[in-house]
């Protein structure tokens, strides 16, 4: 038998051909599937497989592993429950395409971040228009109800690949300089620092919604498949609101990162209030 101990931070070859089953840690350590689990991931994330590629069946993984159909299935959950594979039950796994990282705790403009990752972001306009400020739109503006504002629909793509679909309400003091700007092409945020018009601080909230059927056609996922919608409010350097946004981001392609340390705790925790 093969006496290499599966312990995190190994890599397991699993390619084609006969192996003698692999130890495992059997007392005292991790339970076995997530023992398997660690070490399918670290082989994803060394380039064993690609994205697209299939993992060997689960009945290669169970003689590989010398373990039970039902371990092999554990493991294989977890992997699906973290995005990095996916595929039905009882038929080989398909490998994902990681997700791509954004830090919450950090005020990026898509652009920025898209960039930072290297790729080639760019936007295109699914509408944009004056329209009325109802009282919800009023309060977070701080402006009168009624209100002219301005209203923007973007599809943002990186690398040519719809990530994320954002509405932004603008005062028209803000808003009136888009229908000026190349939205398509360049951040908003950037082309407003460019006349003086500099974002200084945000507040902002996440949560998670099933994609309606718009949005869902846009970015090119099913109808109802999760979202991740980060709502925020911008400020200018005077405290003024000078944004409110509404993003959706596909949650099989983007996460968000928050650092924390015992000095400061960036993200607040809260409790959803039941609608009745």
């Amino acid at each position: 038998m093969d006496k290499s101990v599966l312990r995190r931070g190994s890599v397991v070859p699993c390619g084609s051909g006969h192996h003698r089953p692999l130890s495992l840690v059997r007392a005292g350590s991790a339970p076995l599937h997530r023992q398997i689990s660690d070490a399918l991931r670290l082989a994803m994330e060394a380039g064993r497989w690609q994205p697209g590629d299939l993992l060997p069946s689960e009945a290669e993984l169970r003689s590989r592993y010398g373990v039970s159909r039902g371990t092999i299935r554990q493991a294989l959950a977890t992997l699906r429950a973290e995005g990095a594979i996916h595929g039905s039950r009882g038929r080989p796994a398909v490998v994902r395409a990681p997700s791509l990282s954004q830090p919450f705790n950090e005020l990026l403009s898509f652009s920025a971040w898209a960039r930072s990752l290297g790729r080639s972001p760019s936007a295109r306009v699914v509408g944009l228009e004056e329209r009325r400020a109802d009282s919800t739109m009023a309060a977070a503006l701080g402006l009168d109800e009624g209100s002219p504002v301005i209203h923007l629909v973007r599809l943002r793509l990186a690398d040519k690949e719809p990530l994320m679909l954002e509405r932004t309400t603008f005062p028209p003091q803000v808003g009136s300089r888009l229908f000026h700007m190349d939205l398509e092409g360049h951040s908003i945020y950037e082309s407003l620092a460019a006349q003086g018009i500099v974002v200084a601080s945000a507040r902002q909230r996440i949560d998670a919604i099933g994609a309606p059927t718009t949005d869902a056609r846009l970015l090119g996922v099913a109808s109802r498949s999760p979202l991740l919608r980060v709502r925020r409010i911008a400020f200018g350097p005077d405290g003024g609101a000078l944004e409110s946004a509404d993003d959706r981001y596909r949650s099989d392609r983007v996460s968000f990162t928050v650092d924390n340390s015992a000095g400061r705790a960036p993200l607040v925790r809260g409790l959803i209030q039941a609608v009745s």
